[in-house]
């Protein structure tokens, strides 16, 4: 069986913005160090000091990356060669890449968003080309430049991409609004999946909600699933498999309760099985109760990552060999997860 690590990462760096033609080199990001004041802390309780300032937009950038369990070469991708070796250590056959800088927004400018985001797709292309089969990745679309679309996704999917990523709330609007159906017709028309991952592309909401990431980061994905359901978008996208990335699974329950609630009112039903009729995966943490989620949503559209280069609450470098040593689920449904469903999901089969 082929194990596949659905939700691992790359801490973008120097050489991602070496693609940036000379022309929109402006559109990098600055890295700041402070220099005073009161310093935060990193996921692991060291001094943080580094920061990224897009445009105005300051995030923090020393915080959430894993420093004890992996070395910089491995988790910036500068050497594929370390990084691969460090996923045979980890009994990993496939990692898929999301981003770490675009889980924050980082560009108002329509010209700016798309100078960076083509720059990070042609980076991560040049990685998928020297280990082809290890590292696969999740491609940027730049939402503001849609005449340029579909464009990107095809150059994305000609070199190694097998999602788009999205955060649940990009240009002020929620991933169900129709706004994004002619994204998902082509997603669905190349074959990609639409995989959200854990983030907040709203300027506005984001600095609402700063500093509380729970609410930043993973409620906006439980409401991003919720909307899909209620308002039925996988209907119209029947072939178009979605994923939710780094937001846990123990509130899928509670979601599916709610929607099918909300879709009777309507004269509507929910699907018998709503993950696996609607092509809709979730990633596992190991801190979930699993066995629980089986039994209300099955096992046959969950998968697990590591989140790996990170530290925050999904980060588990080992989430792959606990689950299948950790003797609370089912074999059978453990094999499923590290695997096969991946597979479907990102239409590695």
């Amino acid at each position: 069986m082929t194990v596949i690590d659905a939700d691992a990462h790359v801490i973008e760096n120097d050489r991602t913005w070496s693609y940036l033609p000379e022309e929109a080199r402006r559109f990098a990001p600055a890295v700041l160090q402070q220099g005073s004041g009161a310093f935060g802390q990193t996921n692991r309780g060291n001094v943080s000091k580094e920061w990224v300032m897009f445009e105005t937009h300051i995030q923090p950038w020393d915080r959430n990356i894993n420093l004890e369990q992996t070395d910089p070469e491995s988790r910036n991708l500068t050497s594929v060669a370390k990084r691969i070796a460090h996923m045979d250590e980890l009994k990993i056959d496939a990692q898929v890449l999301y981003p770490t800088i675009f889980l924050s927004p980082c560009a108002r400018d329509a010209a700016g968003e798309y100078a960076l985001y083509h720059a990070y797709n042609e980076w991560l292309a040049d990685i998928w080309k020297q280990a082809p089969k290890r590292l696969r990745w999740a491609a940027m679309v730049p939402l503001n430049s849609m005449h340029r679309m579909r464009e990107e996704l095809e150059f994305c999917k000609a070199n190694g991409a097998v999602s788009i990523f999205l955060r649940p709330y990009e240009c002020e609007r929620m991933v169900f609004e129709s706004f994004f159906h002619p994204l998902y017709e082509a997603a669905q028309d190349l074959g990609l999946a639409v995989t959200f991952h854990a983030g907040n592309g709203s300027y506005q909401n984001h600095k609402f909600l700063e500093p509380d990431n729970f609410a930043k980061f993973k409620l906006s994905m439980i409401a991003g699933f919720h909307g899909l359901l209620e308002y039925e978008v996988p209907k119209r996208f029947p072939d178009l498999n979605w994923g939710f990335i780094e937001a846990s699974a123990s509130w899928v329950p509670y979601a599916l309760i709610d929607a099918e609630k909300r879709l009777k009112r309507k004269g509507r039903r929910l699907a018998s099985d709503p993950l696996g009729d609607n092509n809709i995966f979730v990633t596992v943490e190991v801190t979930d109760d699993i066995p629980y989620v089986i039994a209300r949503a099955g096992d046959d559209n969950l998968v697990v990552g590591t989140d790996y280069g990170h530290t925050d609450t999904s980060a588990e470098i080992e989430a792959l060999r606990i689950l299948r040593e950790g003797g609370t689920v089912a074999a059978a449904s453990v094999d499923k997860i590290l695997g096969p469903n991946s597979e479907r999901l990102y239409g590695l089969a």
